[in-house]
């Protein structure tokens, strides 16, 4: 959670409430989030010298703006610069369809059609992220950190797409 918050605060400084907006908006394919999550990072964040904190008045309410500082920058490049470790490609929730065999037949059933319709939801964020960066002008598609950001959404969108369609075959299986 970190490292997602340093690298939305190099994009511009938030609000609590901006970050997990953004999380879920669009990287909530790597992260799941709560403010409670996102508090405690940012309290680590803050007590290592990572980040900053100003506090702002909008609408006649104080808002903590948190920025990233030269030593979130050392440390989030750190992390960026590591190679990517295959080894944590992991989904903990295929252990329910391994002993799927346990559970009486409708119960898988309504299972997997619940996910199914879950996916659906999560593929259909991810198309209309994919939509938006499709229209984007040419300067933006030529941006690094923007070519990047749209080609995660894309992967997300065809792994779900990809997921919709093992679990509606596993489903068809089910029933006959």
């Amino acid at each position: 959670m970190e490292y997602i918050i340093l690298g939305l605060l190099l994009l511009q400084p938030r609000t609590i409430y901006q970050l997990r907006k953004r999380i879920n908006d669009g990287l909530n394919l790597m992260y799941s989030c709560s403010t409670g999550s996102i508090q405690a990072a940012i309290k680590k964040l803050l007590q290592n010298g990572h980040i900053s904190v100003i506090e702002i008045a909008e609408d006649g309410k104080l808002k903590k703006m948190y920025g990233i500082t030269e030593s979130g920058k050392i440390y989030f490049y750190g992390w960026l610069n590591n190679p990517i470790d295959g080894s944590v490609i992991k989904n903990p929730e295929l252990s329910k369809i391994y002993f799927m065999g346990f559970a009486e037949k409708s119960v898988r059933i309504k299972l997997i059609e619940e996910h199914i319709d879950y996916l659906k939801k999560m593929c259909s964020d991810l198309e209309k992220i994919c939509g938006e960066g499709a229209t984007l002008s040419n300067e933006m598609l030529g941006n690094d950190i923007f070519y990047y950001q749209l080609h995660t959404a894309i992967y997300g969108r065809d792994l779900m797409k990809f997921n919709i369609e093992w679990y509606k075959r596993l489903l068809k299986n089910i029933k006959e």
